[in-house]
């Protein structure tokens, strides 16, 4: 696509600033939401802290992959399930900071393998026929999270309201982004969450003058926790950093042998899994900026990044980290793909976790108003995978059944569980739909073309768009090869 600042451009500082603060504003509603989540646990997280962790760790992942890749890293929602278990059995703090040590090991030694063997097999094993709906299935996937939102304002009860506030947010940064003038079409999430915000705080005023609970969508509790009783930390507040939890818990002290090893059961088989959605994200970021990441600066490099930068960001704040379609989506929406926006964005949410009022803030912005840009941001990350088929023939039974087995085994939530953790009351492994929807994929490929690995030449389809089309018909079905 055409972009408006490339990797390496710099926009003035007065620029940067506003990019970096609207990377922001698209990521930290689900990185805050991760310790939130873990907190209901049973083991207390500080969202604050998680911000805090998912800075540094995207610094370090920016410095792994030589500030080549713009990409924010925030918390990962697929860990939710091995912080749940490894709570219930009262591994606590450092439990979960060994787990997400074993995860992010995964990537690192996957990396060192890609490292010694080259990458080359990525495009073999995952051409444009299969990244391609796989990348849609991302975005298709968290779809059912934005329009959730919208639909409950993160709760139990359907609200007319809510979806109006979050459609008034979603139009906002259409309207900004198509027909604003040049700046306002960089930062059309700030225009659309601010537009948002300011229609569901009048409509919460009117609720509370009337005392209509259901038009009360904007909760103040955030602001009421920060300044009531007002203190230093109203304002100033070092973020509850889980080390120094786990120090005080003193959890190396309790954690047995046996213990470690089932973390790691726990733990690795997640970073297994995670490879696929890594790969994909990848492909997709470099589709949207132009440049084949998997090549330059490379899978290693990508994994190294992604792999210390969890280790690091986990250590800080307890959450796990991973490339977010949040900030993919935010790149391909305003054409802008400056590392510096990134890098910005980075220390300022490493900055702002220790200023209360800025946490508060961000935490009072309503689930429905994320929704609303949630559907521009989910639904740019989906278009580019189907872009990626743009080329593939899909007259071809051959790619037809190929993409038909990923959509429809991802959509459809595909899972495959293994085992039964009593402390849970659910799988020890899950594996999940993305997941099991490649394999699908992969497999299909497989046995469509007689077990050898097509690479980018599936993307045409036919040979004859590039070559003479052979004048013996009954070879039509070896054209791939």
């Amino acid at each position: 696509m055409k972009l408006v600042y490339d990797v390496n451009e710099k926009p003035v500082m007065s620029k940067t600033i506003v990019f970096a603060l609207q990377q922001m504003i698209a990521i930290m509603a689900a990185t805050l939401l991760v310790p939130m989540l873990v907190t209901s646990f049973g083991l207390e997280a500080d969202p604050a802290a998680a911000l805090f962790g998912a800075g540094i760790g995207t610094l370090v992942y920016i410095f792994f992959t030589k500030k080549k890749s713009p990409v924010f890293l925030g918390s990962s929602f697929t860990f939710l399930g091995a912080y749940a278990a490894s709570i219930g059995q009262n591994f606590g703090y450092l439990g979960i900071i060994l787990g997400v040590l074993f995860a992010g090991l995964v990537y690192v030694v996957i990396g060192l393998i890609i490292k010694a063997v080259g990458s080359g097999w990525v495009n073999k094993l995952m051409p444009a026929v299969i990244i391609g709906p796989i990348v849609a299935l991302i975005g298709l996937s968290l779809s059912g999270t934005a329009t959730g939102w919208m639909a409950t304002n993160g709760g139990d009860n359907y609200s007319l309201i809510t979806i109006i506030v979050g459609a008034i947010t979603f139009f906002a940064i259409v309207i900004a982004s198509v027909k604003g003038s040049a700046n306002v079409k960089l930062i059309p999430f700030i225009v659309g969450i601010g537009a948002g915000y300011v229609c569901a705080l009048v409509i919460t005023l009117i609720g509370m003058a009337g005392n209509t609970e259901s038009l009360q969508i904007l909760s103040f509790d955030a602001f009421t926790s920060a300044f009531v009783p007002f203190s230093v930390s109203s304002i100033v507040k070092v973020p509850d950093f889980f080390f120094i939890k786990a120090i005080q818990e003193k959890g190396w002290m309790t954690l047995s042998a046996a213990d470690v090893g089932s973390i790691a059961l726990i733990y690795v088989p997640i970073g297994v899994v995670e490879l696929a959605q890594h790969i994909a994200d990848h492909k997709n970021l470099g589709n949207i900026i132009n440049k084949d990441l998997i090549t330059d600066p490379g899978l290693d490099k990508t994994l190294f990044g992604d792999g210390v930068g969890s280790i690091v960001g986990s250590f800080f704040g307890g959450a796990a980290n991973t490339t977010y379609g949040e900030s993919i989506g935010c790149v391909a929406i305003t054409g802008n793909a400056s590392i510096i926006t990134i890098i910005f964005a980075s220390f300022g949410c490493m900055i702002l976790s220790f200023f209360t009022p800025f946490v508060a803030l961000i935490n009072s912005i309503p689930k429905c108003v994320m929704g609303g840009a949630c559907v521009a941001l989910y639904g740019f990350i989906a278009v580019s995978g189907l872009q990626m088929l743009r080329k593939v023939d899909l007259n071809n039974s051959k790619n037809l059944f190929i993409v038909s087995s990923i959509l429809v085994t991802g959509i459809g939530g595909l899972t495959l569980e293994f085992g039964f953790n009593e402390m849970t009351q659910g799988p020890i492994l899950t594996v999940t739909a993305l997941a099991v929807a490649l394999i699908f994929g992969i497999l299909t490929n497989l046995i469509v073309n007689n077990g050898k690995l097509v690479a980018d030449s599936s993307e045409t389809g036919d040979s004859s768009q590039s070559k003479p089309a052979p004048r013996n018909n009954s070879k039509k079905g070896n054209h791939h090869k």
